[in-house]
């Protein structure tokens, strides 16, 4: 959310919608209340949450520069945020610096942003480390990588251990154990209010792309 940089669920958001739209008010953020802006007014409350070093604000802008094409003021916004901690900063320069987006590629420079935003908990992040090191010959370290990403619910990384198991680097013991932990992640994040309003989302998504 721009006014107070915090990341909702589906199932939250949806559940504020409906609060306002039976009691007919004003549509406000799900988190912190205030009144959604629009236009420049939501511009210059994000731009408030990023003077005020807000990392996580830093991090929405750098990523709506980086999908509009403007590498170095994306660059310059997650070179900040990750200067303050922010993991999912660090996995954005990843790509900058793999791809050479705005900036000269560095391999050195890309992995090490990996490992920042895979230390403070970032899936992807870790799975981008596990291919790494499968790429580099390195398969033990790869599946350790992997085995933390499925903990944390990636989808990819259990993907890649059951290929690994296949492959006969993967004993079935370790194989059954981090898809008990990926599912009891996944579980954890579901909610009937999460349900609901998936398929709500996915009702109206399909309604709008049929006309």
């Amino acid at each position: 959310m721009m006014c107070c940089s915090k990341k909702i669920c589906n199932g939250c958001f949806h559940a504020n919608e409906i609060r306002e739209m039976k009691a007919s008010l004003i549509p406000s953020c799900s988190f912190c209340r205030q009144p959604v802006q629009a236009g420049d007014k939501l511009e210059k409350q994000r731009m408030t949450r990023i003077e005020a070093n807000d990392p996580a604000a830093m991090s929405q802008k750098g990523i709506e520069l980086d999908k509009k094409g403007d590498y170095q003021s994306a660059l310059t916004y997650f070179t900040k945020a990750a200067g303050l901690g922010d993991a999912e900063a660090h996995y954005w320069l990843s790509h900058l610096y793999s791809d050479g987006l705005g900036v000269e590629k560095d391999s050195r420079k890309e992995i090490h942003h990996l490992e920042e935003a895979a230390i403070g908990g970032h899936p992807e992040a870790r799975f981008n480390l596990g291919c790494d090191e499968k790429e580099n010959g390195n398969i033990e370290r790869a599946v350790k990588h992997w085995i933390i990403a499925a903990n944390l619910g990636d989808d990819l990384s259990i993907k890649a251990l059951m290929r690994m198991f296949k492959g006969g680097f993967v004993e079935k013991e370790v194989l059954d154990a981090a898809l008990r932990a990926h599912q009891a992640c996944v579980d954890a994040t579901k909610s009937p209010l999460r349900d609901v309003a998936e398929e709500f989302y996915r009702l109206r998504d399909g309604l709008f792309s049929s006309n």
